[in-house]
C-alpha cells in the first residue's frame, strides 16, 4: 500500500507548502516504491518559526500542571496509534515487527511518560540565600531527528521542550517520514495549541540550514551524523542559539577476562545484529582476551548465523534489511575494507544472503583478527558488521576501547561486578551497559568527543531546553 504525505503541520492546521514537491521512498525489503512525502522549503520553515514564536509567548507561561495536563492528553492519543507507528516503523525502517513493536513504540511512549513524571517534580525555581534562580523556557526548539529511531527521538526531543514550557518546530528524517506525521495527528488530537507543535517535512540540505540559522530559532537538538552537525553548528553560530547533538559512534564491548560468553554474545545480538547494524550505539568493536578469542568466536558465529534475515513482516524474521540502497552499498563498501586491510572473515561477508535477490539485505558479518587501526574498528558502519579485536591486558582493552574518535556508548561483560565496574568508569563513553543490562530510557542520554555534547532523556534532556535566570531583590 503507498502511503501519502500531502501536507505539512503548522500553526495547528495541515497546509500544502508553498513551492509543491514530493519526494518517493522506497520499501527496504522489496525495492519498491512504496511512500511519496510532501517537502517543505525554506518559506514552510519561516511559517512555522513565525508560528511557534507566536505561541510562545503564552505556551511559555502555563504552569507544570497544565504541561503536564497537555502531556497526558498526548500520551492518550499516542496508545491509541501504537499499531499505526510500529507498522510505519516495518515499513520505512525495515524493523522486523517484534522489533517495532517491542522496541521502538515502548521507548516513544516512555519518553511522554518520563516526561510526566519530571515535571511532577522538577523545580524550576529555587531559593539560594536570598537570591532566586529561576529556568525558563529558552524560546522556539528547532529538532532534527534521524530515520533509524523514528519514533523515539521525534518524540523525545518534543515532549522534553514541551515541558520544559518551548514550542517545537519539528524536521524529520526525510527518509522515514510516516512516524512524524502520524505524531502530527496524534498532536493534533491531542488539542495541543496552534504553534506549539510544528512539522515541517523536507530535504535537509534545503530546509536544514534556513533552520538552524533562523534567527526565531532559540534552540537546536540535533541528532545524525558529525558533518551535517558541523554544518548545523556553524549555520546557528552567528545567532548564538544553543545546539544539542548527538551524533555517531564506534561502541566498545570489553569481554572481561571472567566474563560469561553467552552473555556477550546476547549483547551482541540485542544491540548490533537486531537492529541490523542502525543503532549509533550498536558494540561493533568487540574486545575479548586473547586466550578466550576461540572459545567467544565459537558461541558467536553459530548465533550470528542463526539469525533469521527476512521480510521485516514475516514473524518469524529477527533481522531485517538495511533501511535504503545507498545504506547496503555504504556497508558493503565497508566489508571489502575489512577484506582488503587483511582482516579474518569468520561468517557473513559480502553481497545480499540466499534467496534475498530484492531489497536491501545484507549478510550478518564476523571479522576477527581485527586491528583497532583497520578502517571497520574506527569508523561508524551502521550495518551489521562487527569486529573482534584480541587483547593480553584488562589495561589494553581499556586504551582499544578509548582509542576512538567517537565517545557515545560502551559494554562490558564480566562476572566481578567490582571490577567491570571499574572499567567502565575508565571508558571514556556517556552511556556503560554491564552485563546486558536493561537500558534506562530516562537516563541522560549522550556522548564524549565527536559523539556529541549535552544530554537527551529525564531531567536532564529536559535542562536542555531552558535557561537559567537569577532575580535578586
Amino acid at each position: 500500500m503507498m502511503r501519502e504525505h500531502t501536507e505539512l503541520y503548522i500553526d495547528g492546521a495541515w497546509h500544502a507548502p508553498i513551492q509543491e514537491s514530493f519526494l518517493e521512498l522506497t520499501d527496504p525489503a522489496t525495492g519498491k516504491e512504496h511512500v511519496r512525502a510532501v517537502l517543505g522549503g525554506e518559506a514552510d520553515i519561516d511559517a512555522a518559526v513565525a508560528a511557534a514564536e507566536r505561541a510562545f509567548v503564552s505556551y511559555s507561561r502555563t504552569t507544570p500542571q497544565e504541561r503536564i495536563a497537555l502531556l497526558e492528553r498526548i500520551l492518550v492519543e499516542f496508545d491509541k496509534r501504537a499499531e499505526d507507528l510500529a507498522q510505519a516503523v516495518v515499513d520505512e525502517v525495515g524493523a522486523p515487527r517484534a522489533l517495532a513493536r517491542g522496541v521502538h513504540v515502548p521507548t516513544g511512549r516512555s519518553q511522554i511518560v518520563t516526561a510526566i513524571e519530571v515535571l511532577r517534580t522538577y523545580a524550576f525555581t529555587e531559593m539560594r540565600g536570598e537570591t532566586r534562580i529561576r529556568k525558563e523556557p529558552l524560546g522556539v526548539a528547532a529538532l532534527i531527528t534521524p530515520w533509524n529511531f523514528p519514533i523515539l527521538q521525534p518524540v523525545g526531543k518534543t515532549v522534553s521542550a514541551l515541558a520544559a514550557g518551548c514550542t517545537v518546530v519539528l524536521k524529520p528524517a526525510e527518509a522515514t517520514p510516516s512516524p512524524t506525521f502520524i505524531l502530527a495527528e496524534i498532536m493534533e488530537a491531542a488539542g495541543v495549541p496552534a504553534g506549539v507543535f510544528n512539522l515541517v517535512n523536507g530535504l535537509g540540505s534545503v530546509v536544514g540550514p534556513r533552520l538552524s540559522s533562523h534567527p526565531g530559532v532559540g534552540v537546536i537538538s540535533f541528532t545524525g551524523s558529525l558533518p551535517t552537525a558541523t554544518r548545523v553548528s556553524i549555520a546557528a553560530a552567528p545567532t548564538a542559539k544553543r545546539v544539542v547533538s548527538e551524533l555517531g559512534g564506534k561502541s566498545p564491548h570489553i569481554l572481561m577476562p571472567d566474563g560469561d560468553v553467552d552473555v556477550a554474545v546476547e549483547t551482541a545480538l540485542n544491540w548490533l545484529m537486531a537492529t541490523t547494524g542502525q543503532l549509533c550505539s550498536a558494540p561493533s568493536r568487540t574486545l575479548v582476551p586473547r586466550e578466550r578469542r576461540d572459545a567467544f568466536l565459537s558461541a558467536l558465529v553459530p548465533a550470528v548465523e542463526a539469525i533469521r534475515v527476512g521480510d521485516p513482516r514475516d514473524e518469524d524474521t529477527t533481522m531485517g534489511p538495511l533501511v535504503s540502497a545507498e545504506q547496503w552499498d555504504t556497508v558493503q563498501g565497508y566489508i571489502r575494507a575489512g577484506l582488503d586491510e587483511g582482516a579474518r572473515l569468520v561468517t557473513g561477508g559480502p553481497g545480499r544472503p540466499p534467496g534475498r535477490e530484492e531489497g536491501h539485505f545484507a549478510r550478518p558479518t564476523v571479522f576477527a583478527d581485527v586491528d583497532n587501526a583497520m578502517t571497520i574498528a574506527r569508523e561508524e558502519i551502521f550495518g551489521p558488521v562487527m569486529s573482534v579485536i584480541a587483547y593480553d591486558t584488562v589495561d589494553e582493552a581499556v586504551e582499544i576501547a578509548n582509542d576512538s574518535p567517537f565517545g557515545l556508548a560502551a559494554y562490558v561483560t564480566g562476572e566481578d561486578l567490582e571490577a567491570a565496574t571499574a572499567v567502565a568508569e575508565r571508558m571514556r563513553v556517556g552511556y556503560v551497559l554491564i552485563n546486558d543490562a536493561e537500558f534506562d530510557w530516562s537516563a541522560p542520554w549522550g556522548g564524549y568527543k565527536q559523539s556529541g555534547n549535552g544530554r537527551e532523556f529525564g531531567p536532564d534532556g529536559m535542562a536542555e531546553y531552558l535557561e537559567t535566570k537569577v532575580i535578586r531583590g
